[in-house]
């Protein structure tokens, strides 16, 4: 499908790509094609896919500065093929290396990854673990990932999943089922440590509401004291989905993204 903006601006084609992960499961996402060498990799947050406002709007941003975007669902995700699992975060890392090669097969710079909430804390726990990218965006990750269990679940929940899982229900019936063995890769994710194992030649930037009412503020502040090469840039009044603050969201992360490339 394609979109035009305006006469003087060249068309754009959103491209549905389908790359299969390491399990074979096929991973689903646009690519907004401006024609540029550079891509930049989107990736959405928890029980999201990659229709999201913030991921469209990013993708959307990017491509008016030029720069071609991929918007993807992790796998169990949106169209993605796969099973949903709560936790994840290290078969998500690989869904991420998955996609990154395939553009770097098709002759393509993956310039930068950048990920929404849970999202945040896959792209640092890539850059930890493949030293393959050199510039990441953490939009309001989570720092202290032990936090955030008990709102979500019940202060009971660790008595409730000793039987092996626990159903997570809305008023259609069961949403999603946790596991103890996804909970506990959860629990056992220290992102202290990942942060720690990022190289210093990788650029972070992490961005975060003010009035974020699902991952404080404070969560931005301490990737801020342990990350090697990091700016951190607070949106003053922003909720956790960036709901009135889109376009600022979307200036703060193209400005450094620019920034980046320059350097390059």
């Amino acid at each position: 499908m394609t979109h035009s903006h305006s006469s003087q601006n060249p068309v754009i084609e959103q491209q549905r790509v389908i790359i299969p992960n390491k399990h074979g499961e096929k991973l689903v996402g646009l690519l907004h094609e401006t024609g540029s060498k550079e891509i930049v990799i989107l990736c959405h947050g928890f029980r999201s896919t990659k229709a999201d406002r913030t991921m469209v709007n990013l993708a959307v941003a990017l491509e008016k500065e030029g720069i071609s975007a991929f918007r993807f669902d992790f796998a169990g995700n949106g169209e993605s093929e796969g099973s949903f699992e709560f936790g994840n975060y290290s078969k998500e890392a690989d869904d991420l290396h998955s996609i990154i090669q395939h553009f770097c097969e098709a002759n393509r710079i993956v310039c930068a990854i950048l990920g929404h909430s849970k999202g945040g804390d896959v792209v640092l726990l890539y850059a930890s673990k493949y030293h393959d990218i050199h510039t990441v965006v953490n939009v309001s990750g989570r720092y202290d990932l032990k936090k955030g269990i008990e709102e979500r679940f019940g202060k009971d929940f660790m008595d409730r999943i000793q039987d092996g899982f626990v159903d997570i229900k809305n008023k259609k019936g069961v949403e999603y089922r946790v596991t103890k063995e996804s909970l506990m890769e959860r629990l056992s994710l220290d992102m202290h440590e990942v942060c720690l194992k990022i190289p210093r030649e990788c650029r972070v930037l992490t961005v975060h509401g003010s009035a974020d009412e699902i991952i404080p503020v404070g969560d931005a502040l301490e990737f801020a004291k342990i990350i090697p090469n990091h700016k951190l840039h607070i949106v003053e009044g922003a909720n956790h989905n960036y709901t009135s603050y889109q376009t600022e969201l979307a200036s703060v992360v193209l400005n450094y993204l620019k920034e980046t490339l320059r350097q390059d």
